[in-house]
């Protein structure tokens, strides 16, 4: 007992001591910090400190927001405020650019929602109303604190001129949307609302100035403040009140009754509006990990110092970053997009940008019916919608929703029946990507980084398998998405996209949206150089309407991929950068990268075939297998092949070569197997296919990008003018699960092609996975319906579960020594199971089973202790 004490005392002290260790960094930090604006500031005299710009004004700034001691001895908050804005003022228009980050990108994002409604005409240019809902600072220090009106008129004189930055922040705003959207033309109004008459007067006079006849600053309290009839609704048009597009930027942290402000909001905004919102925030994972509705939590989670540290320094200043500010946010409107980032010029203050929109669309009839049409999309269940039959169009809808609901279904059922906003998926423009739980262990095991940059397998081959037909309902797994945008090119009914891993599916969406919203020219630099300067600019302004709120955070977060100049783009990404790495730095340092250029431009096989040895006799060496490329790490590390893949390749190699089972430990005997698979790989590859024309795999490895000549057909001019085109992607589903969570999921009889690629290589040979998803493809799949699978192994051991489970299975390529499969040549046999028996359906339990009844509140039949949510 005493040792036990002793440990739990030593385990709380070794924490104290980290803590401590934190708080005296801190301390350290800010010493050193003060000690540079006092030594700058014995220097005054030496320099011009009241110009706008240089060092010395970012000093400034930060001394007077979080350094400087407020005066206690005035009277109230006047005093205060006065304290807060003297020293900064002048200087407070040159930092905030910089220091208030996040506006820009907020400003970038509802302008790319008001876009996209515009195109889709739910939205007129030179119609929208937009109000910018500004300067809550003025109404609480005003006029909540003041006892007497002639106090507050003096006030207001006197802060008056220490305040001048609140005036420009109209003006910058509205410069700012002005880079995105033509201010004077697109709006009919705008209104920028604020409660101080001094404050408003000048705003008003500078405005005309300007010539900005569509803007009118309303001296009103927000809470209150109502559009004026003739802007709330267009005679000529169906529409209803409100207003299209609501901003507030970092005044929601100012606000001490922001309960009452951000109810007020949803009466102001119409159905179809937009609201962003861009502020200082601080906050832990645990806060949020019980919600589906976020729209991701992806770099949300602040640590426990910094969630003391800014909480406790923007207090001194009476700003307040507690969480609950966004989360009633979050609560109070359906999430279109929500990013977490960090303003590192000040080092690193958390800040969030939200896009949201009305949560509730299920009031109307046609928003219940969307969300039972997505959920029958999902899952292939028949949708049935009769004109004038609604009793009979719900019954055949429970009946088949009693067989099979989607996860989304589940979760928005259960937040509806809790007043919650829908899981952030159901307010995106696009349906294609369907909800799921980002901070699931299964999910969060990846470490966000996808391992496939781009797909290992050879279309050509699947096309001439599969005879893809318009009719056919694919299910895929996604990898890096390359051959999800090649079958979608035969435009069949449906492709379901399937990974556990969601950086998967987000390198899919990008993809996806790029051909939804750019040119040709654009999609080639991304993802065929693999590099673009203005990515983030594009994924702000043009990508974002087309992505689901979590792939945004991803992509926000990783836009340097695209735009350093210190990496060599996409291609060097994810978890196989590593062998590629390895590759180039080998060829670098025994000199060989002139060899490589000439293999990548050699123009007949010929002349390929006589450069290669060179090269080989580097890249195959012996030493270099045995001591990296053969041990396990190095194949699931750098490669992505897992430990149950590795040993069916060793299985093979022994059985190819009389060995017995007592040498399968041996190490020298497990690097012999991969090598020679190695061999077997490249040797052929280099024989049989030109690496400058044709082989695009191995061109982007050697070359790090694709060429003109070479590259994936869905990177043509004519693959773009066919999935940039409308529709193009109204049949792709995209999955972020396990095959098997999906297709228990999917309505029986209804798949015609099943694409596993070599997931079946991971299953464990004595474990039942394998069986058990023979069963789930079985019942998943029309008769007649195929799966099309590839192995490392010559003979898989699980091709027998498929031919107990109903299915005939036949090997349609075999790579043996010195021979091709296909161009990447990585798989040692292709198969296609061909469905020829009906097994037993397997019933529902009850437990699964949610009634659309209780989309419309009539009936709940929901158990949630099932649902993985």
């Amino acid at each position: 007992m005493s040792s036990l004490s002793s440990s739990s005392l030593g385990g709380v002290a070794n924490r104290m001591d980290w803590l401590y260790a934190y708080i005296a960094g801190t301390a350290f930090l800010v010493c050193g910090l003060v000690a540079v604006v006092h030594l700058l500031s014995s220097q005054k005299q030496k320099a011009d400190f009241n110009k706008n710009g240089g060092l010395f004004t970012y000093v400034k700034f930060i001394y007077a927001t979080f350094l400087k001691p407020h005066d206690k001895s005035g009277n109230g908050q006047q005093d205060a405020l006065e304290s807060f804005y003297k020293t900064q003022a002048g200087a407070y228009d040159a930092t905030r650019k910089r220091l208030l980050r996040g506006r820009e990108d907020m400003l970038g994002l509802v302008a790319a929602q008001l876009k996209f409604k515009t195109e889709n005409k739910e939205l007129k240019a030179g119609k929208a109303v937009w109000v910018d809902v500004r300067s809550f600072l003025f109404h609480t220090v005003i006029w909540d604190v003041a006892d007497n009106v002639d106090w507050r008129r003096d006030w207001v004189s006197t802060i008056e001129s220490q305040c001048w930055s609140a005036l420009t922040r109209y003006r910058y705003n509205i410069e700012a949307m002005s880079a995105f959207l033509p201010v004077n033309e697109f709006f009919s109004h705008v209104y920028l609302v604020d409660l101080s008459p001094s404050l408003c007067q000048v705003a008003r006079e500078r405005f005309e100035r300007l010539g900005w006849k569509n803007v009118s600053v309303v001296c009103q309290d927000a809470r209150s403040f109502r559009l004026p009839e003739a802007d709330s609704v267009d005679p000529r048009m169906k529409s209803t009140p409100g207003a299209d597009l609501i901003t507030m930027s970092y005044s929601l942290s100012m606000i001490p009754d922001y309960y009452s402000v951000v109810d007020s909001l949803p009466a102001l905004l119409k159905p179809s509006g937009v609201l962003g919102v861009c502020d200082f925030y601080v906050q832990s994972i645990v806060d949020v990990s019980s919600r589906n509705y976020t729209g991701g939590a992806f770099n949300r989670h602040v640590n426990w110092l910094g969630r003391v540290f800014w909480r406790a320094w923007f207090d001194v200043d009476r700003v307040s970053l507690e969480a609950a500010r966004r989360d009633y946010l979050e609560y109070r409107f359906g999430t279109v997009v929500s990013a977490s980032e960090r303003n590192y010029l000040l080092g690193g203050i958390p800040y969030y940008i939200f896009v949201g929109c009305q949560k509730d669309i299920t009031s109307s009839q046609s928003g219940r019916e969307a969300i039972e049409k997505l959920d029958a999309s999902f899952t292939e269940s028949p949708y049935l919608a009769p004109a004038n039959h609604r009793q009979e169009m719900d019954k055949a809808i429970e009946l088949s929703a009693q067989e099979v609901r989607s996860k989304a279904y589940e979760s928005a059922v259960i937040n509806l029946g809790s007043n919650l906003p829908l899981p952030s998926s159901f307010y995106q423009n696009h349906h294609y990507r369907i909800f799921y739980n980002d901070l699931l262990p299964k999910h969060t095991q990846f470490k966000n980084e996808y391992i496939y940059a781009f797909n290992w397998e050879d279309p050509r081959v699947d096309h001439r398998l599969l005879n893809i037909q318009r009719d056919d309902v694919i299910l895929a797994i996604t990898s890096a998405g390359d051959n999800i945008l090649d079958y979608l090119q035969k435009s069949p009914r449906r492709v379901h996209a399937v990974d556990l891993n969601p950086n998967q599916n987000h390198l899919l969406e990008l993809k996806v949206a790029s051909f939804i919203a750019l040119g040709h020219r654009d999609v080639w630099k991304i993802f065929g150089e693999g590099k673009h300067s203005d990515f983030r600019q594009l994924l702000i302004s043009r990508l974002s309407p087309h992505l689901s709120s979590q792939a945004f955070q991803y992509w926000l977060e990783h836009a340097h991929i695209f735009t350093s100049s210190y990496s060599r783009g996409l291609y060097e990404t994810g978890g196989s950068r590593h062998a590629i790495k390895m590759v180039r730095y080998l060829f670098k340092v025994f000199g060989l990268e002139g060899q490589v250029q000439k293999l990548c431009e050699a123009q007949t096989l010929a002349e390929q075939r006589e450069i290669w040895p060179r090269i080989r006799s580097v890249l195959m060496s012996k030493p270099l297998h045995w001591a990296v490329v053969g041990t396990e790490w190095f194949a699931w590390k750098a490669a992505g092949v897992p430990r149950n893949q590795r040993n069916m390749i060793i299985d093979d190699f022994f059985k190819r070569n009389g060995l017995n089972q007592d040498m399968k430990q041996a190490k020298d005997i497990s690097g012999q197997s991969i090598w020679e698979y190695v061999v077997d790989t490249l040797d052929p590859v280099v024989k049989d296919t030109l690496i400058s024309n044709d082989n695009y795999f191995y061109f982007l490895c050697l070359q790090g990008q694709f060429s003109r000549r070479c590259h994936p057909t869905y990177l043509s001019p004519k693959a773009h003018v066919k999935l940039s085109s409308p529709g193009a992607f109204d049949g792709l589903r995209i999955h972020t699960d396990e095959i098997n969570e999906v297709i228990k999921r999917i309505t029986p009889g209804s798949l015609t092609i099943a694409v596993v690629m070599d997931s079946m290589d991971w299953f464990d040979p004595e474990g039942s996975d394998a069986s058990v998803q023979a069963q789930k493809l079985n019942h998943a799949l029309k008769m007649g319906g195929r799966i099309l699978l590839r192995s490392a192994s010559i003979d898989p051991w699980y091709v027998r579960h498929f031919e107990e489970n109903g299915f005939s299975a036949r090997r349609v390529g075999a790579r043996f020594p010195g021979t091709c499969i296909d161009r990447v040549n990585m798989y040692a046999s292709t198969w296609i199971c061909t469905k020829t028996k009906e097994l037993e359906p397997v019933r529902p339990t009850a437990e699964r089973s949610i009634s659309l009844l209780s989309l419309n509140g009539t009936e709940k039949r929901s158990s949630v202790e099932h649902l993985d949510l």
